[in-house]
């Protein structure tokens, strides 16, 4: 099958990979229908997190059951899945109280390479969601939008507490930021102020629910909505970067008794432990239990309430991925779908 091989910063190639097989009794091979460049994809690509070594790429997936293991039960061949970047067996303690991406059996999809033809999925029962009934070609997009950045920016609005009576600062406008607007407008945010300095990713974020924009980053970006909120600071903030600069622009944006919800993987972040001591700021975040969230994110998009496939504004065939990379790191691109 082709998929897509990361060799070194800068490098990616689509190339011949084996095609997955059923290893585990408890494994599914689905057959994608697309699949996108996450904007975590892009550390490695521009040598910020190691590359070791020629490396499957891409961890977000939608598509179509081929065969199962002989001990799964929840979804069967012929069947339209989505699934979340960490399988999970999703009946251990952690997955029980909602935190799937941190199951004690958790696998990483991301090592596997879901910028690809195929998938193996292990842990299907856990990890796979199946739609009522095969999606036409224009639901893809949100479905695969709901396999990572959408239920990322859910749980960011969600760790945020966003909801009715609350102002909402969500930091960054990449796909998960965007997908945090839209979380917090549909959990009820009274107002959302979407920092952002671009003019199409304003737009889209005024769209999702966005009732104010501040271009400003760092101390002048905290002034903007500390003067927006009565010199309080938001209810509750998004934090979806992962860089000092994006984490320290949350906190001092958050009112005292703030939310900061942060989802962006972190790099190189340090924290004032005696500044944060004495700003009641609450801090909840890491990697998304996308798994959590995919029945009624799911649902959302079937019924047509939310559509989060708008986020996709690059769509390229499976053997363009090298464009596609290149797109989003030059911010010619929010986010690069790649039909396969």
């Amino acid at each position: 099958m082709r998929g897509v091989v990361m060799h070194a910063p800068g490098d990616v190639r689509v190339q011949e990979r084996e095609d997955p097989t059923i290893v585990h009794p408890t494994d599914a091979v689905i057959r994608l229908a697309a699949t996108c460049v996450c904007g975590s994809d892009l550390w490695p690509y521009r040598g910020i997190d190691a590359v070791d070594g020629p490396a499957p790429m891409g961890h977000e997936y939608a598509g179509v059951v081929e065969e199962v293991g002989g001990a799964v039960t929840s979804v069967r061949p012929g069947q339209f899945v989505v699934g979340s970047f960490f399988a999970s067996d999703n009946t251990c303690e952690i997955c029980r109280a909602g935190y799937q991406s941190s199951c004690v059996h958790r696998e990483s999809l991301g090592a596997l390479g879901a910028q690809a033809e195929r998938l193996r999925v292990p842990l299907a029962d856990g990890t796979l969601v199946a739609t009522p009934g095969m999606p036409d070609d224009t639901m893809v997009p949100s479905l695969l939008a709901a396999s990572d950045v959408l239920g990322t920016g859910w749980f960011g609005a969600v760790a945020a507490q966003a909801g009715p009576g609350r102002t909402v600062a969500v930091v960054g406008d990449g796909a998960v930021g965007l997908m945090a607007v839209l979380a917090a407008k549909r959990l009820g945010a009274e107002r959302i102020i979407a920092m952002s300095r671009h003019e199409s990713r304003q737009q889209l974020a005024i769209e999702y629910g966005a009732t104010d924009i501040v271009t400003e980053r760092g101390d002048e970006g905290v002034a903007r909505v500390l003067e927006a909120t009565d010199g309080l600071g938001a209810h509750s903030v998004i934090e979806a970067v992962g860089t000092q600069e994006s984490m320290t622009q949350a906190i001092g944006a958050t009112r005292p008794g703030g939310h900061v919800g942060h989802v962006g993987v972190s790099h190189d972040v340090s924290l004032d432990g005696r500044r944060l001591f004495f700003s009641h700021v609450h801090l909840h975040g890491g990697p998304a239990p996308v798994r959590r969230y995919l029945p009624e994110l799911i649902d959302l998009i079937w019924n047509g309430r939310i559509d989060p496939g708008r986020v996709f504004d690059l769509t390229l065939p499976l053997d363009r991925a090298p464009e596609a990379y290149r797109a989003m790191d030059e911010r010619r691109a929010v986010k690069a779908l790649l039909r396969v």
